[in-house]
């Protein structure tokens, strides 16, 4: 019996002995052998990194009026399983199709509750149980994915009336709160600004171009965690914040952009082009103050737009034959080579040239005229006569580079093409001096070239970003200053150029450019009609033109410039009518924007002469009105109150300024962003547009005169007045009695010059590198009118 205990004593001892000898092995290969690695490991599973996403910089107009930004987003999440728990799968189905459909066609609607349905039946392998099971949530894309919050709050009130009517407190419809880009403009600007995906990508335009400053530099933020996600105490925590991105401020104007694209609608409406541009600069600086093209499209909605050609900004990455437009390069080549005498005579009509006859698109021609009514009636032959006969191949090839033709002008935007100047024929050099043959160029070239005549002779870089800003301190990171490439004709010439142009725009009689001219300002410019090549360059094609127009004002210092092409118009076939879809555009953006401007008319300079010398603006804030019309009643100007207050807290003109005694002065009684918008009925439209810029609202004006009318839409920032005008005497016959008609206008009249008046109607052929090919030697049939 003893003998039996101490077997089972040391048998038992033995198996302790062995279980502890084990324990302490596996204890030493696990903390000796094993440990590094197992530590590293348990970090890598305690460790919980969140990325930390920057604001992406906001894309604001010269007056810091925000054209993109970030702003709040929501994506849809469903939780399947509590959806099915409840049978609310088809009162969510067609719910949330009928708030996420993108259009009312029954076929699309059906789709996405289908696709939304499927997304409710999905399921997944659960690891523990190795069934297949509904997901925990699903995200609806890409139709309920980033939507704005207009569309978000839709879906909250869904949620609530689904609550009530199910008495359920949780249906499995969840919002998550994200980020998205946003343009508070839709279509205004597009090409310009680009746009980026959703997924944050940048894609095109300046968000592409200058993506670098605008995404800023992630953050990050990592801790320890247990295995539920919970952050330990005292666990170690490293945070490194986010980079804001930087705001890029424009040269571009937005109240400019917008009266471009309310002009190219009226043209748009009018003639169904298939494509228009437009391109509006200073001349002085080459800071670019719009930019259109058309077909445009809504960078909130870029998916709408389902034809990739939308996209292309054809005011630099489309190239085209440019016509009459392009004879100001001969012109301005001539002037300076001293080679132009406007009133020697020559033979209109034709002009032989070796290999080819080329003609006027008159082809009788005007009989033996001046080189100047040549100019002001785009005759062919006049520009083949100086170009080809006095300059010479060597030097009309020399001035047509320095224009910066056949070269990139270095706009800062994506997709800019050179254009191509490839003449080797003797056919070839002639038609380049009225802008056809082996010579195409974009819309921005030709700015370029004419802003060099308007500055004084200087060739400039055209820049769109005026400069980089720290959104949080609003301090300067980088500038882009005005930047001169050459010196492409003297002051002289460039002067005496702008005076010939001028009369292409002021002679009624018989300048193709007469439908741009504005009372009371001196313009120059030229028009263009150009007949399109046949692809495969077939020659050229019946009834397809190109019209166009550049032109500046005023003459004496130029404020504007306009380039605006319109690719085949509806011109009921006949291409003389060219001259009726360009000019009045132009006249329309130029008019609004020199009085929006503050450019004072020829009859407003001469009532300007006759202000008091040392009248300044005195500072009326603090003061009541009545107070305020006492102190500005010695200087005989109106004082115009706007809100509703007690004492004066803004005033327009600023403190210090000149002041006149036929000038109104405006101010201010209210506090906060939405002034109200007093009656304008009766004032001139400068006036009228005086006070839609002191109160910062968008002006828009339809008629010409004075204000007889006026609706405002919108709130916040998105407001807009319309104002109809009428003339003066249409005014007074008015059914309203109880308006006030305003001042009889004073007569104003055209500028007057030294030169003889006459005006000029252009004419250029003009084609897009997708439809033509350029032919050796230029021997194409039907050979086009230029205009």
């Amino acid at each position: 019996m003893t003998k039996k205990v101490k077997l089972r004593s040391l048998l038992i001892g033995g198996l302790f002995t062995l279980f502890f000898v084990a324990i302490v092995g596996r204890l030493y290969w696990v903390q000796v052998v094993q440990g590094a690695g197992l530590l590293t490991s348990a970090q890598e599973r305690w460790a919980k990194e969140d990325v930390l996403r920057p604001v992406r910089g906001a894309i604001v107009d010269r007056n810091d009026k925000v054209l993109a930004e970030d702003s709040p987003a929501y994506t849809i999440a469903l939780n399947p399983i509590i959806i099915q728990k409840y049978q609310l799968e088809q009162s969510v189905v067609k719910g949330l199709a009928g708030l996420l459909k993108t259009s009312d066609d029954p076929a699309t609607i059906s789709a996405l509750e289908e696709k939304i349905r499927t997304l409710l039946n999905k399921k997944r392998l659960d690891e523990k149980t190795q069934q297949m099971t509904l997901m925990t949530q699903v995200e609806i894309r890409n139709e309920g994915w980033k939507i704005d919050t207009e569309v978000a709050e839709q879906v909250k009130t869904f949620v609530e009336t689904l609550k009530n009517q199910t008495n359920v407190k949780n249906v499995g419809i969840y919002l998550q709160k994200e980020q998205k880009r946003f343009y508070p403009g839709g279509k205004l600007a597009s090409h310009v600004l680009g746009y980026t995906d959703k997924e944050g990508k940048a894609l095109t335009g300046l968000e592409s171009r200058f993506d670098s400053f605008l995404k800023g530099i992630p953050g990050n933020r990592s801790y320890e965690k247990d295995r539920t996600g919970v952050e330990l105490p005292d666990a170690k925590v490293n945070y490194q914040p986010a980079v804001d991105g930087s705001n890029v401020r424009l040269t571009i104007d937005k109240n400019i952009q917008f009266y471009i694209e309310s002009a190219l609608e009226k043209v748009n409406a009018k003639y169904h082009p298939k494509s228009l541009t437009a391109i509006a600069v200073d001349p002085q600086t080459m800071e670019v103050l719009g930019m259109a093209s058309t077909p445009d499209f809504n960078p909130n909605k870029y998916w709408d737009n389902k034809n990739q050609s939308d996209f292309i900004n054809n005011t630099v990455a489309s190239q085209y034959e440019p016509g009459s437009t392009f004879k100001i390069v001969t012109l301005a080549a001539a002037v300076e080579e001293n080679l132009f005498f406007p009133e020697d005579k020559y033979q209109s009509g034709a002009i032989q040239v070796p290999g080819r006859i080329l003609h006027d698109h008159n082809i009788v021609g005007w009989g033996q005229i001046s080189y100047l009514d040549g100019l002001k009636r785009s005759s062919n032959v006049a520009f083949v006569k100086l170009g080809y006969e006095k300059l010479g191949k060597e030097k009309l090839e020399k001035y047509i580079k320095d224009f910066g033709f056949g070269a990139k002008t270095g706009i800062d935007l994506p997709g800019e093409v050179p254009g191509i100047v490839a003449m080797k024929y003797p056919s070839d050099y002639a038609t380049a001096t009225y802008g056809q043959g082996r010579l195409t160029t974009t819309a921005i070239q030709q700015t370029s070239a004419y802003a060099a005549i308007a500055n004084g002779g200087k060739l400039m870089v055209p820049h769109v970003v005026k400069d980089i800003v720290n959104p949080k301190t609003k301090e300067v990171i980088q500038t882009f200053e005005p930047t001169v490439i050459r010196q492409v004709v003297s002051e002289r010439t460039a002067k005496q150029v702008s005076e010939y142009l001028e009369q292409v725009v002021s002679d009624q009689a018989i300048g193709t450019g007469r439908n741009a001219f504005i009372e009371g300002y001196r313009v120059a410019g030229k028009t263009g009609t150009a007949n399109k090549v046949e692809p495969g360059g077939k020659g050229y094609a019946d009834g397809k033109w190109v019209v166009s127009f550049i032109g500046y004002a005023p003459v004496e210092n130029p404020k504007i410039l306009v380039t605006i092409i319109a690719d085949e118009p509806d011109l009921g076939g006949d291409y003389h009518r060219g001259s009726e879809v360009a000019p009045p555009a132009f006249k329309e953006i130029v008019s609004q924007t020199l009085r929006y401007m503050g450019v004072p008319s020829n009859t407003q300079q001469m009532k300007a002469a006759e202000k008091v010398e040392d009248m300044l603006m005195p500072d009326l804030s603090g003061q009541t009105v009545e107070k305020s019309k006492n102190v500005m009643n010695k200087f005989g100007v109106i004082v115009e109150s706007i809100g509703k207050g007690s004492k004066v807290i803004a005033q327009s003109p600023p403190v210090g300024t000149d002041i006149s005694s036929a000038q109104r002065i405006y101010v201010v009684l209210q506090e906060g962003g939405d002034l109200p918008i007093p009656d304008l009925t009766g004032k001139s439209l400068r006036d009228a547009l005086e006070v839609c810029t002191f109160i910062k609202v968008k002006c828009q004006s339809v008629g010409e005169g004075y204000v007889s009318s006026q609706s405002l839409a919108g709130d916040s920032d998105a407001r807009q007045l319309v104002l109809q005008l009428k003339p003066y005497s249409e005014l007074l016959q008015g059914p309203s009695s109880d308006v006030e008609a305003p001042a009889a206008p004073a007569a104003t009249t055209p500028a007057k010059t030294d030169k003889k008046v006459t005006s000029v109607k252009p004419n250029n052929p003009v084609k897009t590198a997708e439809s033509t090919k350029i032919n050796e030697g230029s021997a194409k049939k039907n050979d086009p009118p230029a205009r």
